[in-house]
């Protein structure tokens, strides 16, 4: 399959789904069976996701926020528990602790990955820790070595947030096949979209049957009756989402490639630009799958400035991401204050997502990169 030619407008947006004819196909088909909920393409897609990824099995959800708080649910947290969890991330991953009335316990990420450090996680558990909840943020890969270990030797459930990674492999594994709950997600701007929808990939037929009840109102059935054996949710996927789903995961190979191309363009437009630095690069057992491009402004620029620039040239971007203890709820809540957790509040003030997608040309790259380094040199 070849990729349609790219299409340049005024103004350059931040994101934007690749949609063709067999995405269309699949949604009509389903419109034309009258089948639009608690389907057989719902069915599919996980099928062909779990395949993907290299779980035992996936349920397909209704956003990535669901699959969160279902993964917290697996992991028993009750109120009071602590969750050791990354404060810089997208705010659904330190919530879905606070719905189960768990405590989030951050801990400060590496400078290099800005994921959490194993050390860091560990010097972070007590007797009150009941899970650790990491992040694959834009995602880089997780160093599993180091913390499966850790939360083995402690007896802690693991939930990994991998909405920003599919795709993503640690030492020739897939983000997914490690065995404990993860949780994937399918907004427009991901690697793949359904529209709105998540998945959790699970390790055992007994953590996907409870997963599928409690996302269908606690039913203890697949909706031929009335059964309710427990509190549930409505978090279900419908079919022409799964059916997007479907379509999306066809090309998933070429989708991934197209990221990395305009990735690798970004770094090589971006390599002698002073002002910003760019995310860390792959190794041998390290491979990104490319959600967003996100490059750091560094000292004395200021990133409202920058953006403020970049806008008036016609180039959209974006703050990524806010420390999430920063945030007004953790700090009223939990008495957060700056300076806790300096290499994330770093981080967190000074991301900026560029315009980033499979279909963005090389025109519009250069563009972009031309209007930042005006940017920087303006002030």
């Amino acid at each position: 399959m070849t990729a349609p030619p790219s299409v340049v407008a005024d103004e350059i947006g931040l994101s934007g789904a690749y949609l063709d004819e067999r995405d269309e196909q699949l949604v009509l088909d389903v419109l034309r069976s009258g089948r639009l909920a608690l389907g057989p393409m719902t069915e599919r897609f996980e099928r062909l996701l779990a395949e993907r990824v290299g779980a035992h099995r996936v349920a397909a959800l209704s956003s990535g926020t669901a699959g969160l708080h279902l993964g917290v649910k697996l992991a028993g947290v009750r109120p009071g528990d602590e969750v050791v969890t990354s404060p810089l991330s997208f705010i659904a991953s330190a919530n879905a602790i606070l719905y189960e009335g768990g405590i989030p316990v951050f801990v400060d990420v590496d400078p290099r990955t800005l994921n959490v450090d194993p050390a860091a996680v560990e010097a972070a558990i007590t007797p009150r820790t009941r899970a650790v909840l990491p992040v694959a943020l834009f995602g880089y890969p997780l160093e599993y070595d180091g913390l499966l270990d850790v939360t083995a030797r402690h007896g802690l459930a693991v939930v990994e947030d991998a909405a920003e990674a599919l795709g993503t492999t640690y030492r020739g594994r897939p983000v997914g096949s490690f065995g404990h709950p993860t949780v994937f997600a399918f907004y427009p701007n991901k690697q793949m979209t359904t529209g709105e929808g998540g998945a959790i990939a699970v390790g055992s037929d007994d953590e996907w049957e409870l997963v599928k009840s409690l996302s269908n109102q606690g039913r203890a059935d697949r909706g031929e009756t009335f059964l309710h054996t427990r509190l549930g949710y409505n978090y279900r996927l419908d079919e022409l989402s799964a059916a997007l789903g479907v379509a999306q995961l066809e090309k998933l190979d070429l989708l991934l490639e197209l990221r990395s191309r305009v990735a690798a363009r970004y770094d090589a437009l971006l390599a002698d630009l002073e002002g910003v630095t760019t995310l860390c690069s792959d190794d041998a057992d390290r491979r990104r799958s490319w959600f967003v491009y996100v490059v750091f402004v560094e000292d004395p620029h200021d990133r409202d400035t920058i953006m403020a620039r970049l806008a008036a040239r016609g180039v959209s971007s974006k703050p990524y991401l806010p420390a999430l203890h920063l945030q007004p709820l953790y700090r009223e809540r939990f008495a957060f204050r700056p300076g806790m957790f300096p290499v994330a509040e770093r981080a967190g003030a000074r991301g900026l997502a560029l315009p980033f997608h499979a279909r963005l040309s090389e025109d519009a790259q250069a563009r972009v990169v031309a209007a930042l380094t005006a940017a920087l040199r303006d002030g």
